[in-house]
Order: C-alpha cells, then structure tokens, then sequence
C-alpha cells in the first residue's frame, strides 16, 4: 500500500496505575479477537453467494474460501489467546456477526468487484490496526508483535489480490470503501471497550 510505511503510528498513550498493561492487552486481543470473527463471517456470506450463482462464480467463491480459511486461523489463535489471558471476547460479537455477514452478502449480491472492493476497505484499515499494535507491542511482547506481524502481512495480501481482481472498478467504490472502512474503525472502537 502506497504511504502505509510513511504512516505515524497511532496507538493510545499508556495508563498510569495498577494492571494498565493488562487492561491495554485485554482490549488488544478483544478487538483482534472481533475484527477476524467478524472477517471469517464477511469472507463465509460471500462464499455462500458466489456458491450459490455457480457457472464461472465458482472460482470467486474459491478465493473468497481460501482467504476465509487463512482468517480462521487467525481466530483460532485469538481464541487461544483469549483463554490464556483470560479475556472475555467483546459483548457486541452477536451484533458484529449479523453486521460482517449483511456486509459480505450484500457486497456479493452487487457482484465480484464490490466484494473485493470490500476485501479491499476492510483490510486496508486492518493493516494500519496491526501496524499500530506491532509498533506499541514491538519492545513490551515482541512474540506476539510477530505473530501480528504475520497476520498483518496475510492481510496485506488480501488487500492486494482484490486490487488486482478490479475492486476499484466496483459500482460506486469511493462511497462503498469510505462506508466500510467508517464502519470498520467504529467497530474496532467499541470492541476494545466493551
């Protein structure tokens, strides 16, 4: 992505007092924990769609279950890190579901490059949240800065393979991408807190 290096991070200021850091973790591996339930769901609705079209659609839905298949993975992980920082997951992950899987849907339902326009929005502002989270953790826990680094850099390649499959030729993507990613940062918000 063009500039994303040239990017501040941007991460909040640590908290003073007692358990900061272990407050800061939790709302760390809460909204990690949601934004890859909620990317499964979005990559599994699209799938379902595409499944269902069949004829030349069969190879969309087989990328859009690769790339689904790779985000299970990362909640996998996130779910074993949850349990072993006992973590609860965040309370809006039944409203997160219903909103990834309206998103994944009616972005497939417009067709091909409105879906990868959407691969596209949602990863780009994933990529820039993990860089903030590789940058803050890098010297505090550099064994999961790594792994997030990892993480990031799979959804990086998302973000590239639907570029390259026409997500800006979608029908209106500047108001489409600008809506999802809005979305996107609201949700990673309201997942580190509640």
């Amino acid at each position: 992505m063009t500039g994303a290096a040239d990017r501040k991070p941007h991460f909040p200021l640590p908290r003073p007092g007692r358990g900061a850091t272990r407050a800061r973790m939790a709302e760390i591996l809460r909204v990690d924990h949601a934004g890859e339930y909620a990317a499964v769901q979005i990559y599994r609705a699209q799938q379902a769609v595409f499944d269902a079209a069949g004829g030349k659609k069969q190879a969309v839905a087989a990328d859009m279950a690769e790339m689904q298949s790779q985000e299970a993975v990362h909640l996998a992980r996130f779910d074993a890190l949850l349990n072993q920082h006992r973590v609860r997951p965040t309370v809006m992950t039944p409203v997160w579901r219903l909103a990834a899987q309206a998103l994944g849907a009616g972005t497939a339902l417009m067709g091909e490059k409105a879906a990868h326009a959407c691969t596209e929005a949602v990863e780009s502002v994933i990529e820039e949240h993990y860089a903030d989270q590789i940058a803050e953790l890098a010297d505090r826990d550099p064994e999961l800065a790594a792994e997030l680094t990892r993480f990031r850099d799979e959804e990086l390649a998302h973000h590239d393979h639907a570029v390259e499959h026409g997500s800006r030729e979608a029908p209106a993507y500047r108001l489409l991408s600008t809506v999802i990613k809005a979305g996107c940062r609201v949700a990673i918000k309201v997942s580190e807190r509640v």
